[in-house]
């Protein structure tokens, strides 16, 4: 299994309730194909660099998780499927970065 890391950026006209269901429909979808979820973190409502279907604003989000290459396409195609989401990127960490995320993780958790 693969260390991988998705941001996706939600539309500003979710309430904060409808944001938290996305985030979780998307976990859910990651764990029932066997992924292992390592990190979720929210980094609320953000100015987009532009305009994005003429939204300037959107809650981005982060899952960090442990996946067969297999889940990103499945992943990927519910990104594109639900119209909450306005832009989304997974990439693969390699062993550099993915030490670089779990002290960034430590790091956090003690602040």
């Amino acid at each position: 299994m693969n260390n991988y890391e998705t941001v996706f950026i939600l539309t500003p006209v979710l309430s904060e309730q409808q944001m938290k269901e996305a985030v979780d429909k998307f976990k859910g979808i990651l764990v029932a194909e066997g992924s292992e979820i390592v990190n979720v973190e929210s980094w609320g409502l953000r100015t987009l660099a532009y305009p994005i279907q003429k939204k300037s604003t959107g809650f981005y989000s982060l899952i960090e998780f442990q996946a067969e290459p297999a889940v990103i396409a499945k992943l990927e195609i519910q990104f594109r499927r639900d119209e909450k989401v306005l832009r989304f990127l997974t990439f693969r960490q390699d062993k550099n970065f993915a030490a670089y995320a779990a002290k960034r993780r430590n790091k956090t958790k003690t602040t």
